[in-house]
């Protein structure tokens, strides 16, 4: 089983060439030194540019930003087989599938011109900063402020849990320009970081799994920022804008669990193959048999529900409470198939050397970045409530 399927009615030759070039970069150059990542909690600077020449940055953002003129669909063959190949040190969902598309949707003509095009070569990374200590999912309740003075915002708070923080040239903040205000009091602001005076990066925090990915904390003390790097025609629009992204963001969360599904039934089929028990293969005993046919029709089943997703965001019919279903359901899901993949391994699927055990402490944030799955049936069930 792969995700090239030919049965896949949103594939096309152009996007096969993209996945082959996609999975020869994150197989052959990334996937062998995802152990070195591990140990210094992030990759190494220069495979950003790497990933730039190859066109696999911005691929869904127009050529005359510098982008590749793709849409999402580009952007979730990347993610397919960047999750296929177990390559989560860095995050090209944030970069390209998030920060980018901020900006073409609400940035202004110069923000465009100035940033799209070196995010899409690679010579800056970009972040996206919500989370804060004392505030997660509900983003209306973020306690850094940005206090307009002049024509520059002083900023001041702080932010946790940051993918892509460490070598984050860019950042797409979300503050309180209002900080007596709730949903209404949020807006973004766009930081460049460099030589930035008040901008402090924290630690790289320690993570159960994806060891690789460099997760920081970010700090801001009197930090001032020009009122030209709001994103948005006017203060107050954070939360709106982030709430009609946030169907997209959490269908490429969705497509990244469906791969890392599939490849783990696949890797655990390879293995009973192998693995004789009582004289005979694993595979030939029936309670194996049962589980990895359980496994496979869980894995179809999200695959078939992410082409649905995505057939449908190419439509601009993608609605929030599907997508919603989408990540809670599908990274659910992730995890137990993960799960019974592991005790099929045995004791060597507690061994850090077989890709399942990375993969069952790596998807356990599925469950909560993007949204707690929590929120996610809360979502879910508001909208039944209100169909008449």
């Amino acid at each position: 089983m792969t995700f090239e399927s030919s049965s896949r009615a949103w594939m096309n030759a152009e996007l096969d060439m993209l996945r082959d070039t996609a999975r020869r970069f994150f197989e052959t150059e990334c996937a062998p030194r995802q152990a070195d990542w591990a140990k210094q909690q992030h990759i190494d600077r220069e495979m950003w540019s790497r990933a730039g020449e190859l066109g696999l940055l911005c691929a869904g953002i127009p050529e005359q930003y510098g982008g590749g003129g793709g849409s999402f669909l580009h952007e979730a063959v990347i993610c397919e087989e960047q999750m296929r190949a177990l390559v989560n040190s860095f995050s090209i969902n944030v970069h390209s599938g998030i920060v980018a598309h901020y900006l073409l949707a609400y940035g202004t003509e110069a923000q465009k011109q100035s940033w799209l095009p070196k995010m899409t070569r690679g010579e800056i990374v970009a972040a996206i900063a919500m989370t804060e200590p004392g505030a997660g999912t509900d983003l209306q309740r973020i306690k850094t402020t940005a206090i307009r003075d002049g024509d520059h915002y002083v900023i001041n708070g702080a932010k946790t849990f940051i993918t892509n923080g460490y070598h984050a040239d860019l950042i797409c903040v979300a503050v309180k320009t209002d900080p007596q205000a709730k949903a209404k009091g949020v807006s973004l602001v766009m930081i460049e970081t460099r030589d930035l005076p008040g901008f402090r990066r924290g630690k790289l925090l320690d993570k159960i799994g994806q060891h690789g990915q460099d997760t920081v904390e970010l700090f801001f003390d009197d930090m001032r920022v020009p009122v030209g790097n709001l994103l948005g025609e006017e203060e107050g629009r954070g939360f709106a804008q982030l709430m009609q992204q946030l169907p997209r963001e959490r269908l490429l969360l969705a497509v990244g669990s469906a791969a890392t599904m599939q490849r783990a039934v696949d890797d655990t089929l390879a293995y009973v193959r192998e693995r004789n028990v009582f004289g005979a293969p694993l595979m030939s005993l029936q309670n194996t048999r049962f589980k990895l046919a359980e496994c496979q029709t869980q894995a179809t089943i999200a695959r078939t529900f992410v082409d649905d997703c995505i057939a449908k965001l190419a439509r601009g019919e993608l609605d929030v409470p599907t997508a919603a279903m989408a990540k809670w359901w599908i990274s659910q899901t992730t995890c137990q198939v993960i799960d019974e993949c592991l005790q099929l391994h045995g004791g060597y699927g507690y061994m850090n050397e077989y890709p399942i055990a990375r993969m069952y402490t790596d998807a356990r944030v599925g469950r909560i970045y993007g949204g707690a799955n929590e929120v996610m049936k809360e979502i879910i069930a508001r909208a039944m409530d209100q169909k008449v």
